[in-house]
C-alpha cells in the first residue's frame, strides 16, 4: 500500500499537467499589412492629366447668308459628307420674288438709257443745223450718262439678288463628319445663324484648360501623354500645338490643343480624354507617391524603405518638387528600391511587414 506523502504528490503533478492545458499558447504576431510603391526613375513618367474632349483641327460652322424659313435638312450627326453636297435648304420664294424684281429694275435702267442715247443723237443733229444751242445737248448727254449708271447699278441688283437665290441651298465646304444640327425644318433662321458643323476626323486633337499657376514652362511641341476615358489601358503619343494668350474670363484657365499623332477609333471626335504634358528628368531623380513622404528630423522628408526581408527602415531623403499626386525626391532613394505609401504611420524600425503592392486589384476576403 502506497504511502500518504506519494499520493499527495501525484496529486499535485497532476493538478499542474492540468494547469498547464489551461493556459493559453501565445502565437508569433501576424506581420503588419502595408501598402508599397516602387520609386520610379525618369520624372515626368506619369503627368497629370487634364480632362477635355476630342475635337478636330479643322471644325467649320457653316450657315445660311440669308435669312429665311428652312424646308429642307438633308443630313444628320455623324454623317459622312463631301465637298459641295447639299446640305439644307431655305424657302426660295421670297428670295425668287426679289430677283424677278432685280430683273425687272435692270430692263428699265436699259429702256431709259436707249431713250437717252436716241435724245442725245436728235439734239446733236439739230445743234448741226443751228436749230437748239449747244447747252441742250449738254443736257441729253447728261441724261445718258445717267442712264447708264443706272443699268449699272440694275445690273449689281440683279447679279447680288441671283447670289441669294444661291444662298438659299446650303452646300458643304470641304469633305468631313457633321458634328451638329442644331436646327430643324420649318424654324426661321436668321442669317449666320448656325446650321451645320463639320470637322476633319483626320486631325484629330484633345482640348484642354490648364490653371493659371501650371501654364510655367509649357511650350510649344512639348510632348504629351494623351489618355480616352474609355481605353485607359492604351496611351496615345501626342504634342502641345497650341496655348491661349490670354485666360478665360469666367474659369481663369487657358486652353490648350494637344495633337494626337496616332489616334484610332477610341478617340472618336466628341470622345472624354485627358492629356498631361512629360517633363523632362531633373538630375536623377525619382518619383514616389505623396503619401509615402513623411515629415522627420528638421522638418526634413522620410520614407520607409523595405529591404528583401521585407523589414522596414525609416530613411531622410530631399523632396525637390511636389507634384499633384506624386513627390520628386532628388537624394537619399534610388529608382526601383520600395516604399511604404499606406500605414506608414504605425511602424517602427525593424519591424517586418507584409507588403501589398499598390497596383495589385482588390480581393475580398470571402472567409470572414
Amino acid at each position: 500500500m502506497k504511502s500518504f506523502p506519494s499520493c499527495r504528490l501525484m496529486l499535485c503533478l497532476l493538478a499542474g499537467m492540468l494547469a498547464a492545458c489551461d493556459q493559453p499558447v501565445e502565437r508569433p504576431a501576424a506581420p503588419r499589412p502595408v501598402v508599397v510603391a516602387s520609386a520610379s526613375g525618369g520624372v515626368g513618367a506619369t503627368p497629370f492629366l487634364y480632362p477635355g474632349e476630342v475635337r478636330s483641327r479643322y471644325e467649320v460652322d457653316l450657315a445660311f447668308r440669308v435669312g429665311g424659313k428652312l424646308v429642307e435638312r438633308r443630313v444628320n450627326p455623324g454623317d459622312t459628307v463631301r465637298q459641295g453636297q447639299v446640305l439644307a435648304r431655305l424657302d426660295p420664294a421670297d428670295i425668287a420674288l426679289a430677283e424677278k424684281s432685280a430683273v425687272a429694275q435692270l430692263a428699265a435702267a436699259e429702256a431709259d438709257q436707249a431713250l437717252a442715247r436716241t435724245e442725245l443723237e436728235r439734239a446733236q443733229a439739230l445743234l448741226a443745223q443751228k436749230f437748239v444751242s449747244a447747252s441742250v445737248v449738254d443736257a441729253r448727254r447728261t441724261q445718258l450718262e445717267a442712264a447708264t449708271a443706272r443699268v449699272a447699278q440694275a445690273r449689281a441688283a440683279r447679279s447680288q439678288a441671283e447670289n441669294q437665290l444661291g444662298y438659299a441651298t446650303l452646300t458643304a465646304s470641304r469633305d468631313g463628319v457633321v458634328t451638329a444640327v442644331p436646327v430643324e425644318a420649318g424654324q426661321v433662321l436668321a442669317a449666320g445663324q448656325l446650321a451645320v458643323r463639320i470637322a476633319d476626323p483626320a486631325s484629330r486633337e484633345v482640348l484642354i484648360w490648364i490653371p493659371e499657376g501650371r501654364t510655367a514652362g509649357l511650350r510649344i511641341g512639348q510632348p504629351a501623354l494623351v489618355r480616352a476615358w474609355n481605353a485607359p489601358g492604351r496611351d496615345y503619343r501626342g504634342s502641345l500645338r497650341e496655348l491661349a494668350a490670354s485666360a478665360d474670363a469666367t474659369t481663369r484657365t487657358y486652353a490648350a490643343r494637344v495633337r494626337i499623332e496616332d489616334a484610332d477609333a477610341a478617340l472618336g471626335l466628341g470622345a472624354s480624354a485627358g492629356a498631361g504634358f512629360l517633363q523632362a528628368a531633373t538630375g536623377g531623380g525619382v518619383e514616389v507617391p505623396l503619401s509615402a513622404v513623411q515629415r522627420g528630423e528638421g522638418n526634413a522628408g522620410q520614407v520607409w524603405v523595405l529591404d528583401a526581408d521585407n523589414r522596414v527602415q525609416a530613411r531622410a531623403v530631399s523632396v525637390v518638387a511636389w507634384r499633384d499626386e506624386r513627390a520628386v525626391i532628388g537624394s537619399g532613394l534610388a529608382p526601383g528600391e520600395r516604399v511604404v505609401s499606406v500605414g506608414a504611420h504605425a511602424l517602427t524600425a525593424g519591424e517586418v511587414v507584409r507588403p501589398v503592392d499598390e497596383q495589385a486589384p482588390v480581393v475580398l476576403d470571402a472567409t470572414r
